[in-house]
Formats: C-alpha cells, structure tokens, sequence
C-alpha cells in the first residue's frame, strides 16, 4: 500500500508542477448519470453536450482509446476518451495523471458503441479530486468483514447491496415520521447529557463536564424528559435520537443505537394502544420493503397476520413448564430450572424479577419467531410502568418479540402517581446497593415533576436498528449502523 500512495503523491506532484490543482474550489454539473441515460435518446438526437461528475472506478486502454466506467450516486456509465478528440497532449496526460479512484468533472456528448453500450464520448475533463490510496478491487471487493465495518465508505463502494440496506433505513425513519406526524404526534428533542441515567435498566457511561465540575451520563433512555413535556401539557410527543448503554457488544447489541420513544396521553388503554403499534409496524413495513412478508435467513417473517398476544408467564410455562406464580425468590428460579436441566446462568441476576427475566430470554423469547405480545411482564422489572389492573405482581407493559428479539418495549399505563414511582426508585436503589449495577436511579427532578401533575398515558420504545435489521435480513446489528462500535486500532495498524 506504501509503494502505491507514493506513486500517487509522484503524480500529484505532476499535476501541481503543471498548473493543475488537483482539489479544486468549483465544479460544473449538467446531469447526473442517471439522467443522462434517462434521456440518452434525446440527448443522441440533439447532440447535445452534458457535464457530469463522478468517480473513476474502471479503465482500460487499446492504444488510443480508453474506456472508463464512471459513478455518481445515481448510476454508473461509460465514457470514451480518444486522442484524435481530446488531442495527442490531453490524452497522453490523462494517462499519466488519472487513477482508478479520482474524482473527474467530463463535458462531452453521447453515442452508442459497436456493441450497443451507451457512453458519454468525452471532449473535455477536469480532475475534481485525486485518491491518494486504491479502492477495493472490483470483483474481489471488500470481504473482511471487521474491514468492511470499520471502512463502511469502502464497504458502500464495493458491496451495492449494503448501500441499498441503508436507503432502506432511510426510508424507514422517513416513514415513521410520516405516520406519527400524520396522526398528531409532534418530535421533540431531549438531553443526551444527563446528570442522572433513568428510563431504563442498564449501565451507563459517564463522563465529566469540566466547566460545571460535575459528572454526567449520555442517557440510556430519553423516557424521563419526555414524560416531563407531558406534565408541561403535551399530549402526543416523540423523540428519535441515539442512547448509549455500557454493556455488552454482540450480533443483537451495539453500545450506542437508535430507538424511537413516545407518549400519548389520555390513550385509549392496552387493546387500542397495541393496535395503534401494529398499524405503525405495518405501515412502516410495507411503505419501506414494499411487502408485509419479510425475507429473514431461510424463511420468512409474516408481518400481515393477526399477531399473538400472550402473557409473559403463559410464554415461560409453555417452553419450560415453570409456572413463575410459584416462585418466590431468586433461589426457587434457580432450583426450578436446575431441576430441568436448563442451561441458564443467574449469576448476575440480583433480585427475583432479574432471574425471572434470564429465564425467559434463555427458554421461551429465543423461540419466538413470528411477531408476537408479550404482556405483564413482573413489576421489578418495569419502574415507571403501572401495576397490571388484574395482578400487581405483573407491570402494564407489553413487548412485541420477533425471531427471539424485542423490536417495541411498551407500557400502556405509565405511573403517574409520584408516591408509587418514588417507591419504585427506591426498591430500585435497594437493588443497587446488593450490588445491580443497571438498576434505575433515583430522580428528585423527575419525582417533582411528577407532584405537578402527569396525564394517564401510554408509551412506547422502537429499537430502529434491531428493526431495519430484520426488514433488510441483516443477521448482524453492525450491519445496519454505518459505523457501528469496534475494538480501536493502535497506530501502528495504521501504518501497516
């Protein structure tokens, strides 16, 4: 690589001892690639000329023609330089000057070759920006897959497949915002830097502001602030933004990710709020792919059916024959599973909710393949939702899992009284100090907010990329961040 970057800089050189900037201020452009050979028909009988842009990406010589493929994001076309048309100097400089890589500015008119090819026959060019390093081979490409993450530019030129996964994640915010837009939701934004982490049960970084001389968190969840703009008479709100959770990194985890979160007050309870979720699901689905059956792995995952609703002890007595209504320690969860030989280790569980939900995840979520409900999940593990109106050991919560993941954590009554979620922070720093290190902080601001007075509402979380991972079939959350959370290299990987 050393020995091909020293020849590009000799012929950088080259270039700047004749006059020719090789990173110019200004460009010209008539068309894109795609327009162009949209209207090539036209533009044939006219004769008229176009100036495009684009990268080189392929070329070949028979002596005094040379044919490059050149690129835009539109389209990619083929241009014809001959040395009769651009003169005996121009070509002979092209020649030495351009690589496969640069970026060129090419005036020229359109014909069709012997073979039938449409190209851009080329009177004119001007060097936009020179590469000072080769891209990946065209047909080997880039198949290292940490590679791949770690220069996703490169992976984008490379692999069109990935570059199509992320138009579709594209579409998919677009439509999301179109939907909640449509029906009355306003976006909002709120803090990234907190002074203390709420909204959800995970470990936090920290950092320290140095002109407050405090330390603060990057938010895990934005679910506090935005039930704050609620006490402050908004009734439908929603946020989009990245959170950050120190944990674990794996195919289903990323430390910072993006989710959608919302609230709507005075919704019309469980059944109405599940419906609205799944017509936001639908919609998003089909607008995005352009289907409700979505290819993922070998099969496919059926977004157009009526999806089940089950509780979460009718999910864990059906995969394992546990009843969890039986259980009423951490030591009863273990023994239960020992005695039916299950592999799942509690050893970081504090608390009986934690184990309950280890459970769960190891035996019964990871056999969910088709979208379905997971209701009433235990009270310790939802703080800010409402007790179940049927049982008060189980939250008002309810989760849709697909193919042994949650895509949307929802709550269809949020706490709004300030003496019950007090009580449920400080169960939650009980936990904490057994040593939980993702149990939940307790919040003054938050609580006082709350002693103003909350609306009855509902919410709900969206993990974007778990989601855009199943529409695009990415087996992988890397896949559909561009520039996901990896091991940094020393300098001297670097140099290599």
């Amino acid at each position: 690589m050393q020995d091909e970057r020293s020849a590009r800089r000799a012929r950088l050189e080259a270039l700047r001892a004749h006059g020719v900037d090789p990173y110019p201020y200004t460009v010209e452009r008539t068309h894109t690639l795609e327009h162009v050979l949209a209207s090539f028909s036209d533009l044939e009988t006219t004769g008229s000329s176009v100036t495009v842009v684009g990268r080189v990406r392929l070329a070949r010589t028979h002596g005094g023609l040379t044919f490059l493929q050149l690129q835009d994001e539109s389209a990619t076309m083929q241009m014809a330089l001959k040395k009769d048309t651009l003169g005996e100097k121009a070509y002979a400089f092209f020649q030495d000057t351009i690589d496969l890589g640069d970026f060129l500015e090419i005036n020229g008119t359109v014909f069709v070759t012997k073979k039938g090819e449409q190209t851009l026959l080329v009177s004119s060019y001007r060097l936009l920006s020179k590469a000072l390093l080769p891209l990946p081979e065209k047909w080997h490409g880039l198949t290292d897959v940490e590679a791949r993450y770690r220069q996703r530019e490169l992976d984008l030129l490379s692999n069109p497949e990935v570059k199509e996964r992320f138009l579709k994640r594209s579409r998919l915010l677009s439509s999301l915002r179109r939907f909640l837009d449509g029906r009355g939701f306003l976006e909002v934004e709120t803090p990234i830097l907190q002074p203390i982490p709420g909204g959800a049960n995970a470990r936090p970084f920290i950092t320290h502001h140095h002109a407050l001389d405090a330390d603060l968190y990057l938010r895990i969840a934005p679910e506090l602030y935005l039930k704050r703009l609620l006490v402050g008479g908004f009734e439908k709100i929603y946020e989009i933004g990245r959170v950050f959770r120190n944990e674990g990194i794996d195919y289903a985890h990323n430390p910072e990710f993006t989710m959608l979160e919302l609230y709507w007050a005075f919704a019309h309870g469980r059944d109405a709020f599940v419906d609205f979720m799944e017509e936001m699901i639908r919609t998003i689905t089909q607008e995005t792919i352009g289907s409700l059956r979505v290819p993922f792995g070998e099969g496919q995952i059926d977004f157009s059916g009526s999806w089940p609703r089950k509780t979460f002890r009718e999910a864990i007595l059906s995969a394992t024959g546990i009843d969890m209504d039986t259980l009423k320690d951490e030591r009863a969860v273990e023994s239960a599973a020992k005695e039916r030989k299950l592999a799942v280790d509690f050893s970081d569980c504090v608390g009986l909710g934690e184990c309950l939900d280890e459970l769960y995840k190891k035996t019964a979520r990871e056999k969910i393949i088709e979208p379905t409900w997971i209701f009433d999940y235990p009270i310790e593990l939802k703080p800010l939702t409402k007790a179940s109106p049927e049982d008060p050991t189980k939250s008002a919560s309810v989760q849709l899992v697909v193919h042994g993941m949650e895509i949307v954590n929802a709550y269809y009554h949020e706490i709004n009284d300030p003496l019950d979620q007090r009580g449920r922070f400080e169960a939650q720093e009980a936990l904490r100090k057994r040593g939980s290190d993702v149990a939940q902080h307790l919040d003054e601001e938050f609580l006082e907010a709350l002693e103003r007075g909350m609306p009855p509402a509902s919410g709900m979380g969206l993990g974007i990329d778990r989601f855009v991972a199943f529409l695009t079939d990415a087996p992988n959350l890397k896949e559909v961040i561009l520039f996901p959370t990896l091991r940094p290299k020393t300098s001297n990987e670097f140099t290599e």
